[in-house]
């Protein structure tokens, strides 16, 4: 399992621009440079504050939500270099393995609580929030080289992930009749779970599997008839060598491909949301934790912009906020 951990030290940032503003105030007049120095005082206390925050943060879930929380960790870790937080990317699954084990304070999932989860939480008596962070567009990619996928319809995807076609052939008759290499994230990931609901009707997926999604993008990249699916984000930073597939839903009558606006609305047919789950306890008795989820939802909407994800309005990130401050 592949884990990220950012342990940082003291920023000196701030102490340069309250050097500055300090050089500007001697040049003011007195009643100007009282109130400066009422704004300093004020600063002092904010970092004051900030510098006392110590505490450990733990996580764990979703590789396509981990690029979000991993940019807003390093800005977090600035401005409170006494935190550590740690988040394993184990994914949806095997996140929430460890969060009803009781092991993390959070759990990254790039799909809703299976009822199954749901009720082992309950079990073991751990309250939850949920809070969506940012939408995703599952993307279906074949190799840069392959001319002639352009869209596949949804009956399509089930004939290939269902292991029912093994040439291309079997999936459209003017196919070449060249055997398909279909390639998938394993079962612990949340789109895993995510394909398998939308387009297979909760059926397995029949196809070359793997934990890490790199070397699912990898294994399309170095097979002319491969194919494969993963994060918008992942596809993003591998489009110069990857040929993204529009998709047409079950009712969609045009194929529609995946980019920030259909994603946003929801008009491509493999949209989905990217939540955090966090342990109320947690939120009320770990303060750099409550911390931590205050900073997130702060911070989610340009981190999710950043690492190539579409984030939500800005009403839906207040209205989280207001839901973690409810958390007593």
């Amino acid at each position: 399992m592949k884990k990220w951990q950012l342990v940082g030290s003291t920023t000196v940032l701030g102490t340069a621009l309250f050097l500055g503003a300090c050089g500007g105030a001697a040049e003011k007049s007195e009643d100007t440079g009282s109130k400066d120095a009422k704004s300093t005082e004020s600063t002092e206390s904010a970092d004051t504050a900030t510098k006392d925050l110590k505490g450990e943060v733990k996580g764990d879930g979703s590789t396509t939500v981990a690029p979000i929380v991993e940019k807003i960790n390093e800005e977090f870790n600035t401005q409170y270099p006494d935190v550590t937080v740690s988040v394993g990317t184990s994914g949806t699954g095997g996140g929430f393995e460890k969060f009803i084990a009781g092991e993390t304070d959070f759990s990254n999932a790039s799909r809703d609580i299976k009822d199954e989860e749901k009720k082992a939480l309950k079990d073991k008596k751990i309250d939850y929030t949920e809070f969506k962070i940012a939408n995703d567009g599952l993307t279906v990619a074949v190799n840069k080289d392959n001319d002639f996928v352009d869209y596949l319809t949804f009956d399509e995807l089930k004939k290939i992930y269902s292991g029912e076609a093994k040439t291309w052939k079997d999936v459209r008759a003017d196919f070449p009749a060249e055997e398909i290499k279909a390639f998938s994230p394993d079962q612990s990931h949340g789109t895993y779970d995510f394909f398998s609901e939308e387009v297979l009707d909760k059926a397995d997926i029949k196809a070359e599997k793997n934990a890490d999604t790199n070397v699912i993008v990898s294994s399309v990249k170095d097979n002319k008839n491969g194919i494969g699916f993963f994060g918008y984000n992942f596809y993003q930073e591998n489009k110069d060598s990857l040929k993204a597939v529009k998709i047409q839903g079950k009712d969609e009558k045009e194929p529609v491909e995946a980019t920030e606006e259909t994603v946003k609305d929801g008009s491509y047919a493999l949209s989905r949301p990217l939540f955090i789950y966090a342990k109320n306890e947690s939120l009320k008795n770990n303060e750099a934790f409550k911390e931590f989820m205050k900073f997130t939802l702060e911070k989610a909407g340009q981190a999710s912009t950043d690492s190539g994800y579409v984030a939500l309005e800005d009403k839906d990130y207040e209205a989280d906020l207001k839901k973690l401050d409810e958390v007593k």
